[in-house]
């Protein structure tokens, strides 16, 4: 039986197969990394977030000041994006499960446009934690918003411990609330 010899692939092949591995790694790490970090409660920057103030769609006023001691939870989103309308029930539930417990949920709607279709976006899925609507000013406080939905969790102190752009899974961000609830405690 004679073998032919295997082939090799030319070196430039090698070398961008290479490059996609690393890339789909890469990817895959910028991701799936903050939700592994929220988790396991790892990673966290600890920066301090912005000091800010966002006038409600009901006229009143949430600052971070006033938040202070609390957990909160700033994520911007939008009417037509579809990641933010599946986690936003998640946000729903956790709101009406934990904030007694000291978690602040605030909503930045970067939709442009009158508030009103944000309105009867929120009464018709009943989403009742506070929401306004997110000035350029407002983004650019938090480092600029790359995508949406990102949310921001925040702890006690005002430290940002937890970034994650895209879909906050609801058992990520359970793990996460609950950890930095009890640090508090």
């Amino acid at each position: 039986m004679n073998k032919e010899p295997k082939r090799r692939r030319p070196a430039w092949r090698r070398a961008i197969d290479i490059g996609r591995w690393v890339l789909v790694l890469g990817l895959l790490a910028y991701r799936v990394g903050p939700q592994l970090g929220a988790a396991l409660g790892v990673g966290g920057e600890g920066s301090m977030a912005p000091q800010f103030e966002l006038q409600t769609l009901d006229g009143d006023t949430v600052s971070l000041a006033e938040l202070r001691g609390k957990v909160v939870l700033v994520n911007f989103w939008a009417t037509w994006c579809p990641p933010c309308r599946v986690e936003m029930p998640w946000f729903e539930e956790l709101h009406r499960d934990r904030a007694a417990d000291g978690l602040v949920i605030v909503g930045a709607s970067t939709d442009v446009g009158t508030p009103d279709v944000v309105r009867r976006f929120l009464a018709e899925r009943a989403i009742t934690y506070p929401i306004g609507q997110a000035s350029p000013s407002l983004q650019r406080a938090f480092g600029g918003v790359r995508g949406l939905p990102t949310s921001f969790l925040i702890d006690r102190s005002g430290r940002i411990r937890h970034t994650v752009t895209g879909i906050f899974a609801e058992p990520t961000l359970r793990a996460a609330v609950d950890r930095l609830l009890a640090e508090g405690q």
